[in-house]
This record gives C-alpha cells, structure tokens and sequence, in this order.
C-alpha cells in the first residue's frame, strides 16, 4: 500500500476510534440523560473546536467538562494529523502524479540514441534489467500502469522512463521517441502484435536496429520482411542453454557470475573506433585501452565483417574497426570516451604578405 494512503488510514482510524470514546464517555457520565446522538454531535462540535453549546445540565454532571477539555486537546492534534494528512495525499497522489508524468515527459523528449522497449513482461522485463545494468537509456512501453510501476521500484530504483499505453499503436510508439531511438526491442506476448510493433517502428525510423521476439518458427521470415534488423526465440534459446548446461556447465556458471555480479556489472560489449579517433592506426599495445580502462580486447571486427580473436598486442587497429571488449560498465563507458577523443588536425596559418609560400623551407 501507498505509504502516504496508510498514513492517512491511520489518522481516520485515530479520528474514529476518539469519536468512540468522547461518545461513550459522555453517554457513561449522564447516565441515559443524553441520547447517543446528543452525545456523538457534542463530541464532534468538542472535537472540531466549533462548540456551538453544551449539552443540557453538563454543568451538573461531575466529569463532562473535563471529558471535553480532553477531547478539545486531543482533537486539536487528532485533525491536525488529518489535515497533514489529506494534504500530503493530495500532493503526493494527484498534484504529485502529474508532476512526475510532466517530468518524465520532458526527460523523454530529451532523450536521443536510446532504445524503446515494446513490452514489459516475463521476456521484456529481463531486457529492461539488463538495460538497466549496462547504463544504456531506453523508454518502456506496457499497457499495464501498475506493472510499470512495479518495475520502476524493483529494478530501477524508480527511475524507470515509460510510457504507459500499447506499443502497436503510433503516438504511443512516438511519444516514446520512436524517430530519435538507435533500437526497439519488440518484445509483446504475440507474434502478431510484434510484427505491427516492427512495421511501425520500421516506419517511423529507418536508421533503427529493431530486434523482435518470435514464438512461432513460422513467424520469422515476416518478422524479417517486415523490417526487423534480428529476431529472438526465447524457446530456442532456451533449448540450446538447456543443452549447453549437460555439456559445458562450468563455461554456464561463468557467464551466469558475470551477468549476476550487481557489484561489478561484467560485461561483454562492443564499441566502434569513429573516424578521426586517436587510437585509430595505432597498435594494440602502444594505446592505453588496458592501463585506463582495464578492459579486455577479445576480439576485432574490420570493415570486411571479418573478426580477429584475441588478437595480437601488434594488432592495428584502424578507423571504422568494431572492439568486443569484455569489461565492468565503468570501464567500458570510459573506453567510449577514450575512442571517442579525436586526433587533433593541424592547422596551416594564412600567409602574412604577397608572395609568401606556405610550403616550409627547403
């Protein structure tokens, strides 16, 4: 439950359960001369500090007007605390709602290069954790709000960027910034609700690397056709992670620790050298990819598709070159960034007077 619907349930029964009482005890202190609704309003009137009058003969009765000290003082605190409250529900529920959806609104506009999952279920929530590991951006799209939710608390700390709506539907796919993301990842409980997912999205972004999930051998090729980049099935993966386990447990174990180590977040990935990148053209050995990020070349990709594995501290890499690089998440992203710097170009200063030559001195 809601912590601040708790809070507020607990103040109503604090309210009530004092309501009971001043009732009783007046009803006790003038035996039967009040009738219990007489008793309950002069309870209520005490309470609210309005006090309109007293009851008849109150003046009379030994206690009653102690009885109504003490609920004015305990009232006092008692509406406070569900004035406090109601206040905190209203901020926190509906005003605290629409702020949070205009925040996450504008964080998702802001967003560009980031990857949309269509879906959140038993196979796109295991695609939003491990979004969520590598650091990499992404908006969620269910149409289940309060699995959103969930979520959001138990994997990204209430962090999670969403949309709640369904993913075959364009502006719910636009909203999540569909045009401006690098990749989709369809992952909805049917075949067929993935293919409009991948024709939409394929649509709306041409540049994007859609990956879909299939069910059905026989829904591959349309995945495919329709515009998906790759298509995953969750069965055959499984089949095969089934078998690899009789034959190659220890490698299994190896690679269950690297992605379950919260800790270190070990993980493989890839990161292209760009053009103009500073490493560009120089040998493995002679970069600082080891001594500043600590990450472990496994293997190159060249412009031919081709890859070299594990290769030599002679390897050159050049421009265009893709790393597969196995690394925690920090040690990649500082990876990126040692890519990323560009050689600086020289620059030829103009010429100070006529006749001057810019080619250097003989």
């Amino acid at each position: 439950m809601n912590p601040a619907i708790r809070r507020m349930l607990y103040a109503l029964l604090a309210l009530i359960v004092l309501v009971a009482i001043g009732s009783a005890g007046y009803d006790v202190l003038g035996h039967g001369h009040w009738s219990l609704g007489d008793c309950v309003y002069m309870t209520v009137i005490t309470l609210s500090t309005v006090g309109f009058a007293e009851l008849n003969d109150m003046a009379r009765v030994p206690g009653a007007r102690a009885l109504t000290i003490g609920l004015i003082v305990g009232g006092v605190g008692t509406l406070a605390y569900v004035q406090g409250n109601v206040t905190a529900l209203l901020v926190e529920g509906v005003i605290g709602q629409a702020f949070r959806r205009t925040r996450m609104r504008k964080a998702i506009e802001a967003l560009n290069g980031h990857v949309v999952v269509a879906g959140t279920g038993s196979t796109g929530r295991h695609a939003v954790e491990e979004l969520v590991a590598t650091k990499t951006p992404f908006v969620a799209i269910d149409r289940d709000l309060g699995h959103l939710e969930r979520l959001s608390h138990e994997v990204a700390e209430g962090r999670l960027l969403y949309i709640h709506g369904d993913a075959t539907e364009d502006h719910v796919l636009l909203a999540a910034g569909v045009q401006r993301a690098r990749g989709v990842v369809a992952a909805l409980t049917h075949d067929k609700d993935n293919l409009y997912v991948t024709l939409s999205a394929r649509s709306l972004n041409a540049a994007a690397r859609i990956v879909t999930k299939v069910t059905e051998v026989d829904a591959a090729p349309k995945m495919l056709k329709a515009g998906a980049t790759s298509i995953v099935n969750p069965s055959m993966i499984g089949g095969r992670r089934l078998a690899s386990e009789v034959i190659r447990p220890e490698v299994n174990e190896f690679l269950d620790q690297m992605l379950r180590d919260k800790d270190k977040n070990l993980r493989l990935e890839e990161v292209a050298v760009p053009i103009g990148s500073a490493i560009a053209g120089m040998a493995l050995k002679d970069t600082t990819i080891r001594r500043d990020t600590r990450v472990l070349v496994v293997a190159v990709r060249d412009a031919n598709r081709a890859f070299t594995y594990n290769p030599e501290p002679d390897f050159v890499l050049h421009e265009g070159a893709l790393l597969i690089v196995m690394g925690e998440t920090d040690s990649i992203v500082k990876l990126r960034q040692l890519v990323a710097d560009s050689v600086p170009r020289p620059t030829i200063e103009p010429a100070q007077g006529p006749g001057r030559s810019l080619r250097p001195p003989t």
